[in-house]
């Protein structure tokens, strides 16, 4: 794939460039906190929750934060993972672990918009990477792949499959040595030797497992089908049960057959996840792949779910053990993952995540920030010089402006930005879920703007009009906002409005999404944005 200076100079595509310690006693990666200075989880870069507790144990979630559908590969020692990023680019973010547990961005795979990127599968083929993508816009959607050398890129443009009636590809290689495509609704498609397009017709080769008609549950919904081969068993784990919608729906369920062609032979354990209660610590738990510890018939299960009373911050990544039984089957033995765990065995621990605080340094913005729906163009707005992001301006609003987001995964957190902007440019801070649905606070030419419910009310009476630089902090402390503002970055001013946002999630407004901390330019000229202070918030509670 060729990349652009524009591209690759806007967005570090060498990685995150992240340096932090090496790993400390006990596995651990250095620097981070012992659980006990905060609660159940252990902390890392900017104070953010991490799962490793140092103390032998980890607590879920793994990947905190809005990181769906997960893909994961074991490569020798070394395991690979990307998730869904849907509206979000550059996508696709490629991670790695040695543990299971601290887990390592390295840089995202997907450049090119393709639409909204559902349930990716990850794999590895005759030494060469691909990712399949199942990807939509408005009156198209298909299932696309890229390939590389290295799970580090550079990664191919994407090859458009024709697949236009079904989501969530699952790779395999079937007996016969010819690879193919697992699909949701229990259909199969085979593919080309060198995996880049298909062979054949689409074929149905198999009728999910049902659960009991009184369980509530958003839909039937099979999707998610992921392989793999054990032994002289395909295995193929699949979620049904609809992704969000009641806390109890989403669920995995397995099957297992001598042939990818069938019959299929359902798990006389089904489901093998599933929240019980509306209760539990995690919610919608689903969409499972089972791989192999680092210690040698060690196994996990790696998932998604909603932590409970937080859909805003997405579905985010838990692990659980899971082991073999008697008959050839496995069972989940890590209950409902309200408690620690302890550490897989025989793993070295890389230090986890990366910082979200930018001080814009540098000639690249860090690949923690994505465009949300961004244009063909979106990369030429950025220029990252002398301790500065300059974002031209582009729309009228939030709503249709773009906005630059990260995720996080605390369940309180703060953020503060400084921000300077040309005449006619409206510019600022929120957090964003979609475009008909944010928060936050910016600032024009007329004084200060309040963004609530994804709209905008105006309001003269907080800074002079004409007010070109101005300092923002958001505070989002289990789903309650509260805004600050200084025209010099030393003297505070608490906004009189505080919001309420718990409702800012997929259950409202759809899209699959989470809410995220953003900054964003509209309108002419541009604003400059510098020392963009994340922190995450300790959280003795629970």
């Amino acid at each position: 794939m060729r990349i652009s200076r524009r591209i690759a100079l806007g967005f570090g595509l060498a990685g995150v460039g992240t340096t932090l310690a090496g790993c400390g006693p006990n596995g651990s990666a250095a620097g981070q906190a012992s659980s006990g200075a905060c609660g159940a989880w252990g902390r890392g870069p900017d104070g953010q929750r991490i799962a490793d507790r140092g103390d032998g144990r980890f607590m879920n979630p793994i990947v905190a934060g809005d990181h769906p559908d997960p893909s994961i590969i074991k490569d020798g020692e070394t395991y690979y993972l990307t998730f869904s990023t849907f509206d979000a680019y550059p996508g696709l973010m490629v991670w790695r672990s040695r543990d299971l547990v601290n887990w390592e961005p390295l840089a995202p795979a997907l450049h090119t918009p393709i639409g909204s990127v559902w349930a990716p599968d990850l794999i590895k083929h005759d030494g060469r990477y691909f990712i399949y993508i199942p990807a939509r816009v408005p009156g198209y959607k298909s299932i696309y792949v890229i390939h590389a050398n290295r799970p580090e890129g550079p990664w191919s443009e994407p090859v458009d499959l024709g697949l236009h009636d079904h989501i969530d590809p699952g790779h395999v290689v079937g007996e016969d040595g010819r690879r193919y495509l697992f699909l949701s609704n229990g259909d199969m498609i085979r593919l080309t030797d060198d995996g880049l397009a298909t062979d054949g017709d689409v074929q149905h080769v198999y009728d999910p497992w049902q659960y009991p008609e009184s369980w509530d549950v958003e839909c039937f919904c099979p999707e998610g089908p992921k392989m793999l081969r054990r032994g002289d068993w395909f295995y193929m784990l699949t979620a049904v049960g609809g992704t969000a919608g009641p806390p109890t729906g989403h669920m995995v369920i397995a099957a297992r057959s001598r042939s990818v062609h069938g019959p299929w032979e359902h798990a006389p354990n089904n489901p093998q996840v599933r929240t019980q209660s509306r209760e539990e610590r995690w919610w919608s738990r689903g969409h499972a792949t089972l791989v192999e510890g680092p210690t040698p018939d060690d196994w996990y299960l790696i998932y998604h779910g909603y932590e409970n009373g937080f859909w805003t911050l997405g579905r985010q990544c838990l692990l659980e053990p899971a082991r073999w039984t008697e008959d050839g089957w496995f069972e989940a033995v890590g209950g409902d993952l309200s408690t620690p765990l302890p550490m897989p065995q025989g793993g070295q621990a890389v230090a986890h995540g990366m910082p979200l605080s930018d001080a814009f340094s540098g000639d690249r913005l860090r690949s923690h920030w994505a465009f949300f729906r961004p244009g063909d163009d979106e990369y030429g707005r950025v220029r990252v010089a002398d301790n500065t992001l300059h974002l031209a301006g582009r729309g009228e609003q939030p709503a249709d402006c773009s906005p630059l987001c990260f995720v996080t995964g605390d369940l309180r957190y703060g953020v503060e930005v400084e921000i300077e902007r040309d005449p006619g440019n409206q510019a600022g801070l929120i957090l964003f879920y979609n475009d008909r649905l944010y928060a936050g606070m910016g600032f024009d030419d007329a004084g200060m703007i309040l963004h609530r419910y994804g709209e905008e009310r105006h309001r003269g009476q907080d800074i002079p009009p004409g007010t070109q630089r101005l300092w923002l902090r958001l505070e989002n402390n289990r789903h309650l906002v509260t805004g600050h503002f200084s025209l010099d970055g030393q003297r505070w001013q608490k906004f009189d409005v505080q919001m309420e946002v718990s409702g800012y999630h997929h259950n409202t407004a759809y899209d699959f999404l989470s809410l995220r901390p953003a900054i964003y330019a509209a309108r002419g000229g541009e604003a400059r944005f510098r020392n963009l202070a994340y922190t995450g918030m300790c959280d003795l509670e629970r």
